[in-house]
């Protein structure tokens, strides 16, 4: 019997290339997001993670046409950039409500299913800069953080369930995140430049990094493992920065960390 899988934040990026492995893979896929889009061999669901009352329509629609969910796959989010001095308050909690709230809302809707037909897999796209707290992306760091730490939680929640619960840290991919992100350049006189500075140096570095169908390739597999670990990362650079940033002392890590963004 072929798996029924959602996967949010489909229509571009890693999203897209994930549902696109999916269906490779011989699942059922539904793809969630809230512009209209096509993809071969994905039912494309017009769904704002924001919204409640979307969340369950579509959720409900899933249940509807194939009885059962197998695999969630959460994508959706966004990114915004800044010192924190000048970041409004109503931007970050943007960043908290999509990226971490919008997860919550989304597992939420699903996790009745997965509980009475006693399993399923559940994949958070996370972010290495929830390990690498990355200075004037402060807040996306904090939402990816979070998810790290709801991600191990829930897992023990849900476990008498047959239901397993994993983050997965991308670093640098390729996808159209990198002109999606709200950059606040406020205050950059003020910080000396910097700003402006670690922003482009990441945006440097993400134009430059994996491809989002390389990633989604890897993302799939974890998607379909029976025991999956609690947190993943792509690529062995980035595996090595998070074991690193672990193991090395607090003071030493930050320190890495302002020489390579906020110097």
């Amino acid at each position: 019997m072929s798996k029924t899988a959602i996967v949010t934040g489909a229509s571009s990026g890693i999203g897209r290339a994930v549902a696109a492995e999916l269906v490779k893979s011989g699942c059922q896929v539904y793809g969630f997001s809230r512009r209209a889009f096509s993809s071969e061999g994905v039912t494309c669901i017009s769904c704002d993670i924001t919204d409640e009352a979307a969340v369950k329509s579509a959720v409900d629609q899933v249940i509807f046409e194939s009885q059962r969910i197998d695999i969630l796959v959460l994508c959706a989010g966004m990114g915004i950039s800044g010192a924190v001095e000048f970041t409004d308050e109503q931007d970050s909690r943007r960043q908290m409500e999509i990226n971490l709230f919008g997860t919550n809302r989304m597992t939420r809707a699903v996790l009745p299913y997965m509980r009475k037909q006693g399993g399923g897999n559940i994949v958070i796209i996370s972010s290495v800069a929830a390990v690498a707290a990355i200075p004037f992306q402060t807040w996306y760091s904090v939402s990816k953080a979070a998810l790290n730490t709801y991600s191990l939680a829930l897992a023990n929640e849900v476990r008498p369930y047959g239901i397993k619960v994993c983050a997965v840290m991308p670093g640098d991919i390729r996808t159209g995140f990198t002109d999606a992100r709200i950059k606040h350049h406020q205050g950059d006189e003020a910080y000396g430049g910097r700003i402006d500075r670690s922003v482009s140096r990441m945006e440097k570095d993400e134009r430059e990094g994996m491809s989002p169908e390389k990633a989604g390739q890897k993302i799939a597999r974890v998607a379909l493992k029976k025991n999956p670990k609690p947190y993943y990362s792509i690529g062995f650079s980035y595996s090595l920065i998070c074991v690193l940033l672990k193991i090395l002392p607090a003071r030493f890590a930050r320190l890495i960390l302002y020489y390579l963004y906020a110097k």
